[in-house]
């Protein structure tokens, strides 16, 4: 079995030169009409991949298993049809990508800080039948935007976990992509120990260097250097609408007041985002709000980020992926000088430490499928089986911030209800982030400030202020039942009717719309 490393440029990345040559490979061999031939991949991303690449293998029935995180339409088909064997995970202790038979670990340029902890663990090396039992991984294909005299590559627009994966390949393959110009000094490089020799990240600001500016290598294990010639495919970014807008205006409102009582700084403190209209509209709305000399402490960066550079309001950003659009990256080559000394990438294992989240106080912003009136989000799963994508990095934020905030709209359309979908319901089908790790809900509807709340203070709080018109009679109606019948039985902290929790979901799927007639 060959082992081989992919390290990818962003987090929906582009193709690169090996990942379509296999499936070109498969693909005009037939190899998959016979089962004598047929290949298929385990194939473990600690991130998301472009379509043209990982929908391409799901099409070709390429991938066996998934893991830990995915965003593909063709994947997704795969995972609830069977066919792939997914298995989701936090990105702060997921494991990295292993391709079988072929044992291929790729990185497309996510998040994970575990997966290469994991590597230099040796939790790899249980699975190596050949080659050094001291290196998990037989071949490592790294990008780079550069090599340097010394030899040390210089990464292209995200950091990963491509230190440890260098670190631990018997071979090296270095892609240098001359569509993009030297990045050198965006990047900070740490080395990974294990314990006991683990030292601390000594980051107390967004802009702290704890590293060097490339990734040193042996140069005994460089066996090729190619050229690489295709730039990011990352697409248009979601647009903003008027209910992104919306919620946008309710959290720079809240954001304001937390200013104007003390609990945080002018300049608030250190800002985490995801990716989506809403995330988009929330950080193009700072860019246009009160705060000044603003910085983040995320993971991916969009295009509204150089709208909030450009703006001036935004002092300095840290992450570990950039995925701006086609237009955005070339905005952000053509000024490169004018950005460099305003931003760091830095490696999975700092992005996501819950060590420096907590020190720095960041200020956690991410989107769910649905929220349930006692602040439980569900993430990943449509009507709990269904999955849609992965649950990412979100958690890693969540649970270490020093504001958990989560934002959606209140509701979805359907095929035949404009308001068919609500995002607050009774009882999450689903859950990836509990009712302990969030502070704030916010929709177009309004916000829900949780802090210090019990849970029959939260649900009367997170139906009026945040469910959509349409439901909120409902929920109150259910709220209030339950509550009733609990009490009564002496069991009455987060009260449910379990009868009714799922009603509206099973209304959805039967009827086409959460509206439900009566609970009984």
């Amino acid at each position: 079995m060959v082992r081989i490393y992919w390290r990818r440029l962003s987090q929906d990345c582009s193709h690169r030169l090996s990942d379509l040559a296999i499936a070109d490979h498969i693909e005009q061999n037939n190899l998959q009409a016979d089962p004598a031939t047929k290949k298929r991949f385990n194939l473990f991303v600690g991130a998301s991949v472009g379509p043209e690449v990982e929908d391409r293998w799901a099409r070709l029935d390429m991938i066996a298993r998934r893991y830990p995180h995915q965003v593909g339409k063709d994947v997704a088909k795969g995972i609830n049809a069977g066919r792939i064997n997914f298995a989701d995970k936090h990105l702060s202790s997921a494991s990295r990508c292993l391709l079988d038979p072929s044992y291929i670990h790729a990185d497309w340029g996510g998040y994970t800080p575990v997966f290469p902890q994991d590597l230099t663990y040796g939790y790899y090396n249980l699975h190596k039948t050949h080659g050094d039992p001291r290196k998990p991984l037989d071949w490592a294909i790294v990008e780079a935007t550069a090599i340097t005299e010394d030899g040390h590559i210089v990464p292209g627009a995200s950091v990963g976990a491509t230190p440890e994966i260098l670190q631990s390949a018997e071979k090296i393959i270095i892609e240098v992509n001359t569509t993009i110009p030297n990045l050198e000094g965006l990047h900070d490089i740490n080395h990974s120990f294990v314990p006991p020799n683990r030292q601390p990240y000594v980051v107390t600001h967004p802009q702290d260097r704890i590293g060097r500016t490339a990734i040193p290598i042996d140069p005994d294990r460089v066996v090729a250097v190619v050229e690489s010639t295709q730039p990011d495919n990352t697409g248009k970014n979601a647009p903003e609408n008027d209910d992104s807008r919306a919620i946008a205006r309710h959290l720079i409102g809240f954001l304001a007041e937390e200013v104007q009582a003390g609990r945080l700084p002018k300049t608030l403190l250190p800002l985490q985002s995801g990716i989506g209209n809403v995330a988009n509209s929330i950080i193009g709305g700072l860019a246009e709000g009160p705060f000044d000399k603003v910085h983040v402490w995320t993971e991916v960066l969009q295009d509204t980020f150089l709208r909030f550079f450009d703006s001036g309001k935004l002092a300095f950003a840290t992450a570990t992926s950039i995925r701006f659009s086609p237009e955005g990256f070339d905005h952000f080559y053509r000024n490169w000088e004018m950005y460099k000394d305003r931003l760091l990438l830095r490696s999975q294992q700092v992005a996501n430490s819950p060590e420096i989240i907590r020190r720095l106080g960041v200020i956690a912003m991410n989107t769910p499928l649905e929220v349930d009136i006692y602040g439980h989000a569900n993430s990943t799963c449509a009507l709990g089986s269904r999955m849609l994508n992965g649950l990412g990095g979100s958690a890693d934020f969540l649970r270490n911030a020093k504001l958990s905030i989560m934002h959606t709209p209140s509701s979805r359309p359907t095929k035949t209800d404009p308001t068919g979908i609500s995002c607050i319901v009774p009882f999450a089908s689903h859950v990836d982030q509990t009712e302990h790790d969030l502070d704030v809900v916010v929709t177009e509807q309004g916000l829900a400030d949780l802090r210090g709340l019990a849970p029959r203070e939260r649900a009367p709080l997170i139906i009026e202020k945040c469910a959509h018109p349409d439901y909120k009679d409902m929920l109150h109606e259910y709220y209030d039942r339950a509550l009733h019948e609990c009490l009564a039985r002496g069991m009455g902290h987060e009260p449910h009717m379990l009868r009714n929790a799922l009603k509206m979901h099973i209304n959805f799927m039967e009827k086409g719309t959460m509206k439900v007639d009566k609970w009984d």
